[in-house]
């Protein structure tokens, strides 16, 4: 299992505040960054997670990336959270895969969905966005007090989540990282390190599974810890609308590697089945 590095004075803190809010003290002490009520399919699959959320705009004029939408649980008794940055496709905006932000945040993170410098930007550049919005949330943004800067994660859609793995590789440091229907010139991402989720689609005719989220999981080492989850007959614009199958396993995937919950390994290992699901692969975390 990879186990992240974990700053001792922050575990501290987040021991005590979270123990004050119910959880036993020994529980907390075991992980500090459990969230929420135990898991089930019932909760991963609804609309939204356990906890009640806000969100705040943030200015095209920031550095590194063009703006965009934070959201973040509203409590303020469970210490800091995780976070992610998630980069939208080619020629399109945030507003495209904006489901996902108030989806994820109620589990229990804040996220940050990004618009980038320009529409045509390339993975590369849109790996560095992803980057530059995580020190945004982590250094200079409103919610920065409810940000643990040492759980942070990156996904992102077509070139998105191309620019995801290009932000896993150049940023180890990194807890999780989801490629959804990515596109990368580049196939073979043996360099990574960071626990990754790419999520393809069977029907893609622009980022092919065959050359695009297949290469690219299979060039991964087995060491990071890594899932290939394909949806049946889905198109490159399966993350467009709502996508059930596709929200319950980013929140899973967070969850285990971003809080280091391990309740939520169910969901990976054996992982999801179903008629919406065309193929699943993965490590199987272990202990």
């Amino acid at each position: 299992m990879k186990t992240p590095i974990r700053l001792a004075t922050a575990a501290a803190a987040v021991v005590l505040a979270v123990a004050g809010a119910g959880v036993p003290a020994a529980q907390a002490a075991e992980n500090p960054y459990e969230r929420g009520p135990d898991p089930t399919v019932a909760i991963l699959e609804a609309s939204r997670g356990p906890f009640a959320t806000s969100q705040l705009s943030v200015s095209s004029l920031v550095s590194g990336f063009g703006g965009g939408v934070i959201y973040y649980p509203t409590t303020t008794s469970e210490g800091m959270f995780g976070a992610i940055a998630i980069s939208p496709g080619f020629t399109a905006s945030w507003s495209s895969i904006s489901w996902l932000g108030p989806r994820i945040a109620s589990h229990g993170f804040v996220v940050i969905g990004i618009e980038t410098n320009s529409v045509l930007d390339q993975p590369d550049s849109r790996g560095r966005q992803l980057l530059a919005a995580l020190d945004y949330l982590v250094e200079d943004s409103a919610v920065r007090s409810r940000v643990d800067g040492s759980r942070l994660a990156v996904a992102g859609h077509s070139m998105g989540g191309g620019g995801s793995l290009e932000a896993a590789l150049d940023r180890p440091s990194l807890q999780a990282a989801i490629p959804i229907a990515p596109w990368n010139l580049t196939k073979s991402w043996s360099g990574i390190r960071v626990p990754t989720l790419i999520i393809g689609g069977e029907s893609d005719s622009i980022a092919p599974v065959s050359s695009h989220s297949i290469p690219f999981y299979t060039t991964i080492p087995a060491s990071a810890e890594k899932a290939y989850l394909e949806l049946n007959n889905a198109s490159h614009f399966f993350p467009q609308t709502v996508n059930t199958p596709t929200g319950r396993q980013m929140v899973a995937w967070l969850k285990r590697f971003v809080d280091n919950d391990t309740r939520y390994e169910q969901f990976l290992c054996p992982g999801p089945s179903g008629l919406a699901i065309e193929e699943y692969r993965n490590t199987c975390p272990s202990a």
